[in-house]
């Protein structure tokens, strides 16, 4: 999302590299499952989120539409989020523990709190959200394992270059008065990148940038 913020306001005031140690570690959150709670239409996709949902529930994205994600509007376009229980405002996907049910394969948001992304000079570095997570006494990490990609580097090119691709066309979409080219550009993102299936034993980054090249 694109968000005008004040760093101060919101972290320690400082921003981390991948290797740099930040106090994030909740130590398994012992049962704590505040974030999973009243997100609202927050917990925003990206591709790879859709990919990983897909692949770990053996489930096609039509499906996941159908049941556990819904569509908002994210900064002028239609992009798919988390959708919350309607009895119980949590995350579609805590069990009945409070525990997280897709824990190895859950989206970037998930991974990433409670830190955020800063992105400037076409690049991003990361902050700590010091209001957001309750839990007391956290320990430190090193930022690359505390979001726990396989492939960090490769991940991170990855979700760099796909807010710098959305960035041009959601100021296209906050400043235009043209709505049906608005709502054609919202489908052809969606179908291109999160409805059509990605062939599981075929490497995601490849299928991705053949898609963003076209």
């Amino acid at each position: 999302m694109l968000r005008d913020i004040d760093l101060n306001e919101i972290s320690d005031g400082r921003l981390y590299t991948a290797n740099d140690m930040v106090k994030a570690d909740c130590m398994g959150c012992q049962g704590c499952s505040s974030c999973c709670q009243g997100m609202g239409d927050s917990i925003v996709l990206d591709p790879y989120d859709m990919y990983r949902l897909c692949t770990g529930l053996k489930t096609a994205p039509a499906a996941l539409l159908a049941s556990s994600l819904e569509l908002g509007v994210v900064d002028g376009l239609i992009l798919p989020h988390l959708k919350m229980n309607g009895t119980t405002d949590s995350c579609m996907y805590l069990n009945k523990d409070g525990r997280c049910s897709i824990h190895p394969f859950r989206p970037g948001f998930c991974r990433l709190f409670p830190l955020g992304r800063y992105y400037e000079n076409d690049s991003f570095s990361y902050f700590l959200q010091t209001h957001e997570c309750p839990k007391p006494g956290k320990a430190k990490i090193k930022v690359r394992k505390w979001i726990d990609e396989l492939d960090f580097s490769r991940h991170e090119k990855f979700v760099s270059d796909w807010h710098y691709y959305l960035k041009p066309l959601q100021n296209y979409a906050m400043t235009s008065e043209d709505s049906e080219k608005i709502k054609a550009l919202s489908i052809q993102i969606l179908q291109t990148f999160y409805l059509l299936p990605y062939i599981e034993d075929v490497d995601f980054y490849e299928q991705f940038y053949q898609r963003l090249s076209k």
